[in-house]
């Protein structure tokens, strides 16, 4: 791994453009099939998270120090790591340009940047975070203090959100809840008199059907309320009362205002700037890199790919897409350097370890078509405790010594973990059984 950040004119065969999960496992993937491809990472940060750790460390669940590590202990050996980010897309050139003024020309590009949480996009919130009782998982400054104000509740109206807006991990505003909500009822301790709500600018509380069954049963369960079309809009933090548009059919868009004693918020979110003001983008909400869904190729610029939180690819944002997707973009993309067709095709798998208590699991996996597959040979749509120590005690250890070094699509590794790798989207899944009743 050799580090630059000079300024200039440089040209890689591939430039892969963010050293996140997305970025270092398709980097790792490329130099492990054709060793001494010239790939460079373009990425700014001198730390990698393991974002999906944030809220497992938060709840105590795993340390704080298995979700990081330096950026050049995670960068593939081969990889030419430059410590700089773009500041200009310009792919009917060929090139990017960085904040530094360096221009990087490419054969390929591949966009792996994650996306930017747009916190100023709720009157109130900027200025109120970490005051008052508003609090956010999504933070990362914020993660001790989120967790701190949870444990100390005293008691009243905890208020949790989901924006209307595509995220990053769609499960996670309900883990955070259905943890917290654990730590009300005295799990942990002595419980507090709480009124839990949860508030989605969604139409369900789950896009799939099955798991939408399971968790309705959940929140019933728990004797949590829901408000669903209800989009977070403002917060007022002195007065401690969130703001929020409600949608109804054949109706205009109301108000409601819901005061709170603590208030958990998940910001929209989006491509990050430079993605979208650039030819890259869809049109219309989000700005995401547009790409066939099958291919991971950009749809208008042949030498272009992407994946990831990133991408317009129709599925959940989540680490586990990313596995199922990093195997077939690097495949497609060693295709075009070779001008051979594009075979490899990404079906939609993707997987959210849906945590419902500190005991249990949901180990929620679906495809394009919004159904459950099952990886494990079990109904999937259950709560489970075998999923819980998968989820909090296998796939940290998981990501960082299989999924970053680009290993766990090798046949000698897959035989004796075939369970494993199924339930990560890189082999073939079977329909889950149907779900009991």
């Amino acid at each position: 791994m050799a580090e630059s950040g000079s300024v200039g004119q440089r040209h890689h065969q591939v430039l892969i453009v963010g050293g996140g999960s997305g970025g270092i496992t398709v980097a790792s993937q490329l130099l492990r099939a054709r060793p001494g491809l010239d790939v460079a990472l373009l990425e700014p940060s001198s730390v990698h998270e393991y974002q999906s750790g944030w809220i497992l460390a938060g709840a105590g669940l795993l340390p704080y120090e298995q979700t990081h590590r330096p950026e050049a202990a995670v960068i593939p050996g081969g990889a030419s790591w430059i410590r700089d980010s773009a500041a200009v897309f310009e792919p009917e050139a060929h090139r990017v340009v960085t904040t530094a003024g360096a221009t990087l020309s490419y054969d390929v590009l591949v966009v792996a940047m994650g996306l930017q949480l747009n916190w100023s996009a709720i009157k109130g919130l900027p200025d109120g975070l970490g005051s008052h009782g508003i609090v956010s998982n999504y933070s990362h400054p914020h993660i001790r203090a989120t967790w701190e104000a949870i444990r100390s509740f005293r008691g009243g109206t905890a208020l949790f959100t989901h924006p209307a807006t595509p995220i990053k991990c769609g499960g996670a505003p309900q883990k955070v809840m259905y943890l917290a909500d654990d730590i009300f009822q005295g799990t942990s301790g002595v419980g507090v008199n709480s009124r839990v709500i949860f508030c989605s600018a969604l139409a369900k509380l789950y896009p799939v059907k099955a798991y939408n069954a399971t968790v309705e049963r959940i929140v019933a369960r728990r004797g949590i309320e829901t408000r669903l079309l209800h989009n977070l809009i403002e917060v007022r933090p002195e007065e401690q009362v969130a703001v929020f548009e409600v949608r109804s059919e054949g109706s205009e868009p109301a108000l409601e205002e819901i005061r709170f004693d603590l208030l958990h918020v998940v910001p929209p979110m989006a491509a990050p700037d430079v993605v979208s003001h650039s030819p890259l983008a869809i049109e219309g909400p989000g700005g995401w890199v547009e790409v066939d869904k099958d291919t991971c190729r950009h749809k208008r610029f042949a030498d272009v790919f992407a994946l990831g939180d990133v991408s317009s690819l129709p599925t959940a944002k989540s680490l586990a897409a990313i596995r199922g997707q990093a195997p077939v973009l690097v495949a497609n993309l060693l295709a075009f350097l070779d001008g051979a067709p594009l075979h490899a095709r990404y079906d939609g798998y993707t997987a959210c370890p849906l945590i419902t208590s500190f005991h249990s699991v949901v180990m929620a996996e679906f495809d394009y078509d919004l159904q459950p597959v099952s990886s494990f040979l079990v109904d999937p749509t259950k709560e489970r405790w075998s999923m819980f120590l998968i989820e909090t005690r296998l796939f940290p250890w998981v990501y960082w010594h299989r999924v970053l070094k680009g290993r766990l699509h090798e046949s000698r590794f897959l035989k004796p973990f075939k369970p494993l790798v199924r339930a990560l989207g890189l082999a073939r899944k079977e329909p889950c059984p149907e779900p009991r009743t």
